[in-house]
Parts: C-alpha cells; structure tokens; sequence
C-alpha cells in the first residue's frame, strides 16, 4: 500500500499510529487484508460494518463516534433537517417582493432541477469519502497536488463558517417567529431586538441539551419527527386548501411581481430566487454524520438523494397552495409579524388555529435545528481533528463516555451566543453575517465539485470505489452541477431591492471577502506550517 501524500504515491512505514488517527503497515496489497489489521487496532463496535471499517482505514481515521444511525434514521435525519416546506413557508419574503407569485413558483422549479446535479454529485463524493469533514476533505483528496493543501485549508474554513452562520440562522429565526406569535395574540405587544437575542439563548439551551446529554436518543426519535414532518405537510395544506380565499391559476404561474424596482423583470426574479436556493441549502448535512452512519458508503448518499427528492417533491406541493392562498400579496408583505404566512393564516382561521399551525411548524424548526447544530459540530470537530483550526486538540476531542465531540457542540453553541448578541445592537448586523451561509457554502460546493471533476480527467485511476456511483454520468452532472454553483454565488452577493440604503443592502459580500482574506491569514501564520490535510493519512494502491 502507499499514501496518496501530495499526489505521489510514497512508500508507507511500518508504524501503526493510533493516537494520531493513522495506521501505516507494510506488506498489505488486499482489502480484506487491511480490513483484518485494522480490526485489530481499532475493534469493530455495534454499527460498524466492514465497509465502514474500509472506508475508514483507507482514509486513515480512527472510528470515534459511535455509528447510532441506521439506515432509516439518516434518511429521517435528512429530511427533518433540510425541511424544505417549513423554511419556504416562513422564508419567502425576498421571493415575493423580487418576483411575486409566479416568479417565487417558477425561480423554486428551476432551483430545485438546478441544485439536483449538486446534490448528485456531493452524494457521490460522499459515498467515495463517507466522513464528517465533507467538502474540505474531499477537495484534499480530489484537487490538484500542487495546490490541495492550500484549496483544502480554505474551503474547511469557508464550509466552518457557513455552517455555524446557518446554525445561526437557524435559531434566530426560531426566536423571530416566536415573537410574531405574540404580535399575533397581543397586538399591543412592543418589538424589540433584545427579545429576540434572549430567545436565542433558550434555542441554544435546548440545543446543547439534547446534542449532548440526548444524543443516544436522537437518532431513535427522527423517525418520528419525519411522520411529525408528513402530518404538519397535510395539516398546513389542508387547512389552505379548504379554508384559505383562493387566487386564480393565472395569478400563480403567470404574474410576476417587481417591487423591488430593478430595470427588468428577469433581473428581479435572479435576485428573487434566493428564496428557493435558501430552502434548500444544507441537503448535504448527513454527509457530516458520516461517522455516525452505519454503513455510511452506502446510506449516506441515499440519504442525501432520496431525502432531496421526496422533500423537493413535497415542496412543490405545498408551495402552489400557499401561493393560491395569498390573498393580497401586497398586505402579506406588509404584514406587522414580518411574516407573510401568518397573515395567510390569519385570513384562513381564527387565532386558535394560527397558533396551532404555528406552533407545529415551530417544532418542526427546532428540530431542524437541533440537527443541524449536530451536523454543524460534526464538520468542526474534523477540520479541528485534521489541524484546521487554532485550539483543535480542544475543539477536535471526543468525550470516551458518550462517544460524540462535545467541545465542538460547545464551541457550535458558544458562536451562536456570540452572534445573537450582536443583534442587541444592530439587526441589519446580525442579518449580514447570517447571509454569509449561502455564499460561503456555495464556494465550497464549487470547489469541491471542480476538483473532483479535475480528477476524473487527470487522475480517474486515484478515484476511489463509490457504492453509490454515477457511473458514465459522473461528467456531465458534475459539468452542470459546477455551472449551477457559480451560478448561485454571483446571485447570493445581491440586494433585495435595487435603491440600497445600510439596512437593506447585502452585507455578504463584504463578509464573505473578510472571512477569505482571513483564512489566507491564518493559512500564512498558521496553516502551511501545522496543516497537512487529510490527503496525507490516505491510503490507495500504488499506482504501478
């Protein structure tokens, strides 16, 4: 055997070193072979099959975490996390001022046939690497020698960071909507940004609760959440479909809306479509939970596809109702809880059930975000394990006892504090750096993808066995996936409206340019000297 190293395959040691996570023995040629040392020096656990234990020695980690997610529970883990209905149902507002009804029905059809060919492709990748680093270990792996290290670095800090901006975003949003309700139940009820920040810190509570002290239950209770995820589906589109007023046909599909007051029409649905790609950001979180899947070469991918599907499928569904439910799309904009659905409510039911939808689709969120916030740490606690950031010992640690990084989840639940104070201040602040998640994780998509792209073309014999494969499609798909990527990063940089002022103006841009220039910081100071990426601990047959 060899190690891919920076490309060229070198001669492995004879060491077997645990404590740093990699195994390097002489005289191994055949995977059952490697297989057997590697039962040796680290045993097999419940979960943990031979085609992990592959996957594992190969890619030179030793299995900390403990596998507790079969096969139907990553497929519910993915689904209740990604919940693409719930999140277009209470994020649409941008959606509808650039494009109105038909522009956010049509801007979601091409976003989800778009985005499909990146999902494909990351469910790829992640079946040839099933590990909790995703998108920064796979472009060590895939990217060119001269340059995977350095590519690497940066893309682990871009996906970090979009990652802890979502898991941000995600908790904010749960407190906001908590406090429409209030607005909803007492008109008199005073707005303000402190109440928000406070309910963040109740959000995180919970947060770290269940990923630390629940996280042997979780994974038991996603199958429930995903028939709590169906049932809130029909509950929310039956209560529209038999009480809501109703817009005709040709106002959904054939109006289009520019508030937003950009020159063309066209320009404002590329603007508008935000709203879809926001939906249906982070379908690559199971891919985190890699080594926590059993049998993750080959249920992590199915998981990342099928879940994609059957919630895009739902979504579509779901979005053509609430679309034919606005009355006035003028008023839903215009609405005192800020959010459009709740005024859909309100015209469709008396408080009681408005609190009642609500509040299901509350739960349905916080769920959500409590799996994201595991997925979230997850990604961390790898790049922290692979030396990516500053105190990883600390960061990169798994607690013996409960088999899961919990310095991570702490440290994943600390940002969020941090973030949400910024709030108190200022709003419009705090909105930027949450808007920072879709740029940021579509950088990392492109990058990922290119590489894995350039590696079928330069090197296709270093590209590892995926159980889950695109076979002769691989090309293509990734070809579109790539352009569909590049696609969606120019459009996440800009304004809702065209006449921008500090309130409204998209922060991201300058964020995303700050966080890239200091993670080429911290590659100068810190990086090129402690940083090797996880290509180094690979192991691949010799290319003779």
């Amino acid at each position: 055997m060899a190690h891919i190293g920076n490309g060229k395959a070198e001669p492995a040691s004879s060491l077997v070193d645990v404590s740093k996570g990699r195994y390097s023995i002489d005289g191994v040629e055949d995977g059952d072979a490697a297989d057997d040392i590697y039962s040796r020096v680290n045993p097999a656990r419940p979960g943990f099959t031979k085609h992990d234990q592959k996957d594992m020695y190969r890619m030179g980690k030793i299995q900390e975490l403990k596998r507790n997610y079969r096969p139907l529970s990553a497929l519910s883990f993915a689904i209740v996390l990604t919940a693409v209905w719930e999140f277009l149902l209470v994020s649409n507002t941008q959606g509808l001022v650039d494009g109105g009804l038909a522009g956010v029905f049509w801007s979601y059809i091409w976003t989800f046939i778009g985005f499909g060919f990146v999902e494909l492709s990351l469910a790829e990748m992640a079946s040839m690497a099933p590990i909790s680093g995703g998108q920064y270990h796979w472009v060590s792996e895939f990217a060119p020698p001269k340059y995977q290290k350095f590519m690497s670095y940066i893309t682990g800090w871009m996906s970090t960071l979009s990652w802890q901006a979502g898991n941000a975003s995600g908790s904010f949003l749960t407190g906001t909507m908590v406090q429409a309700l209030l607005v909803v139940n007492y008109p008199d009820y005073v707005w303000e940004n402190w109440h928000g920040t406070l309910l963040v810190f109740a959000m995180v509570l919970l947060l770290y609760i269940v990923n630390v002290w629940g996280a042997q239950v979780w994974p038991r209770i996603q199958n429930g959440l995903l028939i709590l995820h169906v049932l809130g589906f029909l509950a929310v589109i039956i209560c529209l479909w038999v009480l809501a007023p109703h817009q005709s046909a040709k106002s959904v599909f054939t109006e289009f809306t520019n508030a937003g007051g950009w020159p063309t029409m066209g320009l404002s649905l590329m603007v508008g479509q935000i709203t879809a790609i926001y939906s249906l950001l982070g379908s690559d979180a199971t891919a985190h939970m890699a080594e926590e899947v059993r049998d993750a070469g080959r249920y992590v991918p199915m998981s990342l596809f099928w879940s994609y599907v059957g919630n895009g499928l739902m979504a579509i569904i779901f979005l053509a109702t609430f679309l034919f439910s606005i009355k006035d799309l003028e008023e839903a904009l215009a609405d005192p809880t800020e959010f459009p659905f709740l005024y859909v409510f309100k015209t469709a039911m008396p408080n009681s059930g408005v609190n009642a939808l609500t509040i299901i689709v509350l739960i349905l969120i916080i769920a959500a975000n409590i799996s994201f916030n595991a997925s979230t740490a997850r990604q961390t606690f790898a790049f922290a394990r692979d030396k990516g950031l500053p105190f990883s010992h600390w960061i990169g640690h798994v607690d013996a006892k409960r088999e899961i990084p919990q310095n991570a989840i702490v440290l994943t639940c600390m940002v969020t504090v941090l973030l949400s104070l910024i709030n108190i201040g200022s709003s419009t602040a705090f909105n930027a750096i949450i808007s920072l998640q879709t740029a940021a994780l579509m950088s990392t998509y492109t990058v990922s993808v290119s590489c894995v792209l350039y590696r079928r073309f330069a090197h296709p014999e270093l590209i590892p066995t995926a159980r889950w494969s695109l076979g002769k499609f691989g090309i293509p798909i990734n070809v579109v996936g790539l352009c569909y990527c590049i696609f969606c990063f120019f459009w996440s940089f800009w304004p809702n409206e065209r006449h921008v002022n500090p309130q409204n103006f998209n922060w991201s841009v300058v964020l995303f340019m700050g966080v890239f220039f200091i993670s080429l910081l911290m590659y100068i100071i810190r990086g090129r000297k402690v940083y090797r990426g996880p290509v180094t601990d690979i192991r691949a047959p010799r290319l003779d």
